[in-house]
């Protein structure tokens, strides 16, 4: 995979030492170039939703990562995934959704499917793209919504310890009735080895996505 390149977009800075650590374990040799807006993310929640505003930047920024010669375009955060199937429509180089991985096998694994985040703006879009998924496989399944309110927001104060906290008390209650969890955000991914102690399978985004990234850029 020498000299190819992958540019990630993010939206935030809470993911970007994560994945780069990630992207430097999984892919020696490939050129890693990261564009970082994290005004984005803030612009999302502020709004309550994806907006018109948002989409136009996150696609300039595909654009300007197409530009800057990238092989592949991983854009890191589930909160603007809608605003990538855009941008797919006006750049050639392929964009991955870290997500899709783990949506994808989150279907194989149903059918009761618990999605926990700690953003309501996440939340909705990652449960939309399992449930895209699970008809495109023609599956049917049960999405459960958890919602751990206000965790994001200690997280970005500094405090990983009581963010873990909120998460799991706020999946206590549906321990018993998934077959599969969904950590629909990589700043969660920390809680997976505790999670599976539970019996549980439980699927992140970050080392799933990046395995993707590596099989797409090998195939080019």
């Amino acid at each position: 995979m020498t000299h190819k390149q992958l540019t990630i977009l993010f939206t935030g800075m809470v993911p970007v030492p994560g994945t780069l650590a990630l992207a430097r374990e999984r892919l020696p040799g490939v050129r890693i170039v990261s564009i970082v807006d994290d005004s984005l993310l803030d612009d999302v929640i502020g709004a309550g939703r994806l907006t018109q505003d948002v989409t136009r930047r996150v696609c300039q920024y595909a654009l300007a990562a197409e530009d800057g010669g990238a092989d592949l375009i991983l854009s890191q955060c589930s909160s603007v995934g809608e605003a990538i199937d855009v941008a797919r429509g006006l750049v050639r180089t392929p964009i991955l959704k870290i997500d899709e991985p783990m949506a994808e096998e989150a279907v194989r694994r149903g059918p009761r499917i618990v999605v926990a985040a700690t953003l309501p703006t996440t939340l909705a879009p990652t449960c939309r793209l399992i449930a895209r998924c699970a008809a495109e496989a023609g599956r049917a399944i049960e999405i459960t919504q958890v919602l751990a309110e206000g965790a994001f927001d200690v997280l970005k104060a500094g405090d990983q310890a009581r963010h873990n906290a909120m998460v799991l008390d706020a999946l206590r209650p549906h321990r018993d009735a998934a077959d599969v969890i969904v950590l629909a955000q990589g700043s969660m991914a920390v809680l997976q080895p505790e999670l599976e102690g539970w019996g549980v399978p439980a699927l992140t985004s970050p080392r799933m996505g990046m395995e993707r990234v590596a099989e797409r850029l090998g195939a080019l």
